[in-house]
């Protein structure tokens, strides 16, 4: 518990962090209103709609997390971290588990603010949650989000670097993903395969597979498991790699 406790006081200690869970919350209810709001009629205010912004506040989440990991190593605190505790497994276990927490809570605030928010801007729109996909799709945002935040550490362990760490995550998310549906022939079955589309598939809008007909190789809980297990690898290999390098 009191590596646990330590690795929230060292995320929460600089303003970087705080700006982000803001962030990460406001942008994607800032986005549902102005979308909505602005729509009008031609636009159905459907619970998918609500969410999809959400993608958006997933990628501020990331950064959180790549910062929770590479601020030790920018301030040196992770050699102080492993100079108090027996073995540095548990201490990387602990800050990948407060970014798992901070970013489901993240999670939950942007899929329920955004869900919330459209309920304000069309309240004649039926956007009551009937069936287990509508649930799925707003507090899905808690696990596709704490996943992402387990991954953002994991690449911030591997990486090292701030600068580098950031620059990677941010032009894979904005750039790449969307890039690969311009390969000739492969594009679109490559695109199904991104990590980050396929968290958009369990929770989250998505207007990409409807507008170029893909037809995806999972269902939401395939993809879910999918984005799941690449976390946890790159989680994994960031520990592995923080245990035989020097602090």
């Amino acid at each position: 518990m009191n590596v646990l406790r330590a690795e929230r006081i060292k995320l929460f200690s600089t303003r970087a962090p705080w700006w982000c869970a803001l962030i990460a919350v406001a942008a994607p209810i800032a986005f549902t209103a102005l979308f909505l709001g602005l729509s009008g009629a031609e636009i159905t205010a459907d619970v998918s709609n609500t969410q999809l912004a959400t993608s958006t506040g997933r990628t501020v989440a990331l950064v959180l997390a790549v910062l929770a990991a590479t601020a030790d190593f920018n301030w040196g605190t992770l050699r102080l971290t492993f100079q108090a505790v027996p073995t540095r497994t548990p201490a990387l276990l602990a800050k990948g588990a407060v970014a798992f927490a901070t970013c489901a809570a993240l999670g939950l605030l942007a899929g329920v603010g955004s869900w919330g928010m459209a309920h304000l801007v069309r309240p004649d729109a039926d956007l009551s949650l009937h069936s287990g996909a509508d649930w799925r799709i707003v507090f899905g945002q808690i696990l596709t989000f704490a996943l992402t935040g387990l991954l953002g550490v994991g690449v911030g362990l591997l990486l090292r670097s701030s600068a580098l760490a950031l620059a990677i995550v941010l032009v894979w998310t904005q750039l790449v993903e969307g890039l690969v549906l311009l390969i000739p022939k492969i594009g679109s079955d490559l695109y199904q395969w991104m990590p980050f589309y396929a968290a958009s598939q369990f929770a989250g809008g998505d207007f990409t597979r409807t507008t170029l007909k893909l037809s995806p190789p999972f269902g939401p809980g395939g993809y879910l498991a999918y984005f799941a297990a690449i976390s946890v690898v790159l989680f994994a290999a960031g520990v592995a790699t923080a245990n035989r390098r020097d602090a």
